[in-house]
């Protein structure tokens, strides 16, 4: 239950910003802060957020800032406090188009590296040209792939749940989310492909390229 959310903790409303945590049940090293519940966004303002986070990184070995679509106040505040990002889209010419935009802003705002996450990727639809493939997006964003999550109903049955994906051990994407977080600890970590005939190795030649061109 949410007693104190990110707002609460900017007007000092509590005591220190782990009385607002919310401790997840499943997970004992995953705590939440909730944005604001009632007040509006414009009531935080970047260097607020970048102060807060400056705490946060003190307390936790990694702080994910969960950012808003578009980009209003909310992702103002997210990009002040971070020091990487991982654009995610779907693989779609409005979706992609949105997404370099958002890239255009992290790069004026000095933010690196920036990775990119394919979400809702359907390898079937792609080989036959009715979706964007992996190669298209890469080269419209010109980013380092982290991860590829796949189409999965399966999503739809644990959000119905009340559970998270990576625990249903049958869901394509729960797998995919489980390596992408092990790419984000190791780069070396290998990646989750989709099971399509010839998607597998090139998937392996474009992550073998992204680790060789990292950034020093």
């Amino acid at each position: 239950r949410i007693v104190f959310d990110l707002v609460d903790v900017i007007d000092g409303k509590c005591r220190s910003f782990r009385q607002a945590l919310i401790r997840d049940k499943r997970f004992e090293n995953l705590q939440i802060l909730a944005s604001a519940q009632s007040r509006d966004k414009d009531a935080v303002k970047p260097e607020q957020m970048k102060a807060l986070c400056q705490e946060l990184k003190g307390a936790f070995d990694y702080v994910l800032l969960d950012c808003p679509a578009g980009i209003e106040m909310g992702f103002k505040n997210a990009i002040a406090g971070a020091d990487e990002a991982i654009v995610v889209t779907n693989p779609e010419v409005s979706a992609v188009r949105d997404a370099d935009r958002i890239v255009g802003l992290l790069e004026a705002a000095e933010i690196k590296p920036i990775q990119l996450l394919l979400n809702r990727f359907k390898p079937n639809v792609a080989q036959k040209g009715q979706m964007l493939s992996v190669e298209d997006v890469q080269e419209i964003l010109n980013l380092q792939l982290i991860g590829m999550v796949p189409e999965d109903e399966r999503v739809v049955h644990a959000s119905n749940k009340g559970e998270p994906a990576v625990l249903d051990a049958k869901s394509k994407a729960g797998l995919a989310y489980r390596q992408i977080v092990q790419r984000l600890i190791d780069p070396g970590a290998p990646a989750y492909a989709p099971e399509q005939p010839g998607l597998m190795s090139k998937i392996k030649r474009m992550f073998t390229v992204n680790l060789g061109s990292q950034p020093n």
